[in-house]
């Protein structure tokens, strides 16, 4: 089920060079707005909101979601740290972000700062021509 108002829902119908992965209860893709390099929002797939919106099934599944895209950034982008973020303040359905925070990012916008580096980072082509990497250091640790 999705919510036609939902930006997170509405990603179902993004193209599939923005994706990394999809199955049945998870995507992970690049995100317009967000599409810093190295930047992935991995998401439920029917609306749910927020953690405790999420049924069994995707309780037991998102863990490993979220560390095999985690590696699969790692490997990709050979970042000594790779953040994963969850607010659901702006948008309810449940999604983390996942972020590679690169040598050069500066002390004061490590941690959850570095989502000040949104403002002035954005590089959607950058973030698109990184993902057939991050797509096949996926493939090996999570085959699909």
């Amino acid at each position: 089920m999705t919510d036609t108002a939902c930006l997170m829902c509405a990603l179902d119908d993004a193209h599939a060079d923005t994706r990394v992965f999809r199955d049945d209860l998870w995507a992970a893709e690049v995100v317009p707005g967000y599409d810093v390099p190295g930047w992935f929002v991995l998401r439920a797939r029917r609306h749910a909101e927020r953690i405790t919106g999420l049924d069994g099934d995707e309780l037991a599944t998102f863990a490993g979601r979220a560390r095999d895209l985690i590696a699969a950034v790692t490997e990709a982008t050979g970042a000594p740290a790779t953040y994963l973020m969850m607010f659901g303040e702006n948008h309810a359905h449940f999604h983390v972000l996942i972020a590679a925070r690169g040598e050069d990012v500066p002390p004061d916008l490590r941690g959850g700062a570095i989502l000040g580096l949104r403002a002035t980072h954005l590089d959607p082509a950058a973030s698109l021509a990184l993902l057939p990497a991050v797509r096949a250091a996926y493939e090996q640790v999570a085959p699909v």
